[in-house]
């Protein structure tokens, strides 16, 4: 299908779920934080899978095309698949800056970081089992969960990240063989670390993706609109991202207004292009969403573009994430008749 839409991953959860108000109110959480269920941990999982099927049907009555659990089991994008790993202390976190310079609570790495289990399989079950469209699963990245940990074994940031590419790369592979068919790596520290990133960023997700052979992307961004407020004028890593084994990449476009030629450094990967400007609560119409995707085709086929919105709706009202997808689905089925496809 031309221009497919899809979320980058996450749907809003229900109030009746989980306290959106102290949600808003912190950073992403990267140890657990079950004080945020309003549910209690007898039904939890029920009450998980409920919303979990209220996210799906949103999706699908917006009209689109790749489908996401939309992280409704999760408290924060990285925090639930951190936590389950060894070699971290759960019980005594330590500490690292966020991107926006501020300390804030985060697994305290230990001992050799090791995968006990899948993590999210059941959850790609489900999703498999309750829709027939196409099917995405988000995992956190290596390079992104390095740095929102502190190192006590490993004696080095880049080391800590191969640590987690390990770990990354059995589950990805679970994944695919419960029934993906994509998975996403959460990789927004690329952005806010350069130099490091620069350093091995590309290396260690390579290694998270080595004898992969489904469909990869990557998602890549400013941060969420309801915390990260300011927008740079560009990406200070991306480019570098051609060289990098996945196969989708995903970037915001549309609050930030990227200069979109930016993306011939991507060639020969397909962009999913964030279209949908989550800082504004207004609801897009049809044709401004439309205009956005005009502005980057000069430098990306069509052919290689996904729609979405510039980052996870987590934080923004439901009714207004129901009315941003539907005028991003809108806006694909215009352009497709415009495109003859």
């Amino acid at each position: 299908m031309l221009l497919p839409t899809s979320l980058v991953g996450s749907y809003p959860q229900p109030e009746w779920l989980i306290d959106r108000a102290k949600l808003a109110g912190r950073f992403p959480p990267r140890v657990r934080a079950r004080e945020l269920w309003r549910v209690g941990p007898d039904y939890l999982a029920q009450a998980q899978d409920d919303a979990t099927m209220i996210a799906i049907r949103a999706q699908e009555d917006a009209g689109l095309d790749i489908i996401t659990d939309g992280e409704i089991r999760r408290e924060s994008y990285s925090n639930r698949f951190a936590t389950a790993l060894d070699g971290v202390d759960i019980d005594n976190p330590g500490s690292a800056l966020d991107r926006s310079g501020h300390p804030n609570p985060v697994p305290r790495v230990t001992g050799p970081i090791r995968r006990r289990h899948a993590v999210e399989a059941d959850d790609v079950k489900f999703l498999r089992a309750a829709t027939a469209k196409t099917i995405k699963i988000t995992v956190p990245g290596p390079f992104t969960m390095a740095q929102q940990a502190q190192d006590d074994y490993y004696g080095g940031k880049e080391a800590l990240a191969f640590g987690y590419a390990e770990a990354v790369n059995e589950e990805i592979r679970d994944l695919f063989a419960a029934g993906a068919d994509i998975v996403q790596l959460d990789e927004p520290y690329l952005q806010a670390r350069p130099a490091e990133a620069q350093q091995y960023g590309v290396k260690v997700i390579n290694r998270a993706l080595d004898g992969i052979t489904g469909t990869t992307a990557l998602h890549l961004c400013f941060g969420y609109a309801a915390i990260i407020h300011e927008r740079p004028a560009g990406y200070s890593f991306l480019p570098e991202l051609a060289a990098c084994d996945v196969s989708q990449v995903s970037i915001e476009t549309a609050q930030s207004n990227l200069d979109t030629s930016v993306l011939t450094a991507l060639d020969g990967k397909t962009v999913i292009l964030g279209v949908i400007d989550l800082s504004d609560p207004a609801v897009e119409t049809a044709d401004l969403v439309a205009e956005r995707v005009r502005r980057a085709l000069p430098y990306v086929p069509a052919e290689r573009v996904v729609l979405a919105p510039d980052c996870g709706m987590k934080y923004i009202p439901r009714e207004t994430a129901n009315g941003k997808m539907r005028a991003m689905a809108d806006a694909a089925a215009r352009l497709r008749a415009e495109l003859g496809g």
